[in-house]
């Protein structure tokens, strides 16, 4: 990819992925789509081919996601498995890490959660309190963890631990491979008003006893290691929303050339068709400064990424809600009926104001690492 200019090669696997959305569709089955994205390639599309994956980067595996989304059958768990935990291992994990499990996130035999937040941390995740204690050879994890996505249908979880520096005393973050069967590793699904296919659960490690293998890459190098799997994280989380977003566009823009109630479409009236091109253009824009956050990443520029991963999260979210929002307005009261399946996305598209990191904490970032104003915390 040069600049925000796509390949040929990553226009011809945009065009595949919206033709197998295209089979799916909104009604979709989430584990049959899994199986036939995983049996074409695409969920590993950004993982090392020498363990079964396409060898390509966020810039790919964001077209998947973006793609499938905009077709209304959007796969959550992509951001956590393949992007999150996938490129964690890939850049940080031992070769027997890697033997073990990038093969199977690659081809989705295997998935994997992502355990970071927790209920007294909010978005600081330097309050942590999850802890993981040397004991032996192995570790011993204590801790709690909710709003985890996917736990029940993981393999396992890579969870964000703190252990203490023998130098300093303090406590660093590091992570650690979790399976699901693990003795002491408790789940329990918080009830969501949300209805997604992939639930949401609270986590306790109850003296959770690990092998010393469980430990991902360098103990001493766990905020870069973390980083390097948030970054990622941003980037699909906006695909995410731009997919949302394009979905709820395309059913307005429909609905505009066909409702009619005066002399012409209701498309034909400004009211209408100004908001509609408003979110299109600010949806685009917003697909623009996610690809310029793959592009860094996948170039190896952590930093730059780190800035435009938290730029293009914000202005995908706050594109996708005010689509659906126009979205659901054209429509009217159909806008509101679930035979038109907009309504659900109005609660939804905050999901990406929200989660992963909300739009204030971003708001914070930029004004302190981009425009260098100080922190009031």
């Amino acid at each position: 990819m040069t600049g925000v200019i796509e390949s040929r090669e990553n226009k011809d696997l945009r065009a595949a992925v919206a033709a197998l959305g295209a089979r799916h569709g909104r009604g979709f089955d989430r584990a049959a789509l899994w199986s036939e994205a995983a049996k074409l390639g695409y969920l590993g599309v950004n993982l090392p081919e020498q363990y079964g994956g396409g060898g390509g980067g966020m810039a790919e595996l964001s077209i998947v996601l973006e793609e499938l989304g905009s077709a209304g059958c959007p796969l959550l768990m992509m951001v956590v498995s393949p992007a999150i935990c996938g490129t964690v291992i890939a850049r940080f994990g031992t070769d027997a890490q890697k033997r073990k499990w990038l093969p199977g996130l690659a081809d989705g035999s295997l998935t994997m959660a992502f355990g970071i937040t927790e209920p007294d941390a909010g978005s600081n995740s330097h309050r942590i309190t999850t802890t993981a204690r040397r004991d032996g050879d192995g570790w011993v994890l204590t801790g709690r963890k909710v709003f985890i996505s996917g736990v029940d249908i993981a393999d396992a979880t890579l969870i964000v631990g703190r252990t203490e520096d023998a130098r300093t005393g303090s406590l660093k973050p590091c992570l650690f491979i979790v399976p699901r069967d693990t003795p002491g590793f408790q789940r329990s699904q918080i009830d969501m008003e949300l209805q997604a296919a992939e639930k949401q659960f609270e986590l306790v490690l109850d003296d959770v006893r690990l092998p010393a293998d469980s430990l991902v890459g360098d103990e001493d190098a766990g905020l870069l290691q973390l980083f390097a799997g948030l970054n990622p994280e941003r980037i699909m989380t906006a695909a995410f929303a731009i997919g949302m977003g394009r979905y709820a566009l395309a059913r307005a823009v429909d609905y505009a050339t066909t409702r009619q109630v005066w002399k012409l479409p209701i498309g034909g009236h400004q009211a209408i068709a100004h908001p509609l091109a408003q979110a299109h253009i600010e949806l685009e824009l917003a697909r623009l400064m996610m690809q310029k956050a793959a592009a860094l990443y996948d170039a190896g520029d952590d930093a730059g990424a780190g800035e435009t991963a938290n730029m293009a999260k914000y202005a995908a979210a706050e594109a996708c809600v005010r689509a659906v929002d126009h979205a659901v307005h054209t429509l009217g009261g159909n806008g509101l009926t679930r035979e038109y399946g907009l309504a659900s996305l109005i609660t939804a598209a905050r999901v990406a104001r929200i989660a992963p990191v909300s739009r204030e904490m971003i708001l914070n970032y930029v004004s302190h690492q981009s425009l260098g104003l100080p922190k009031s915390y």
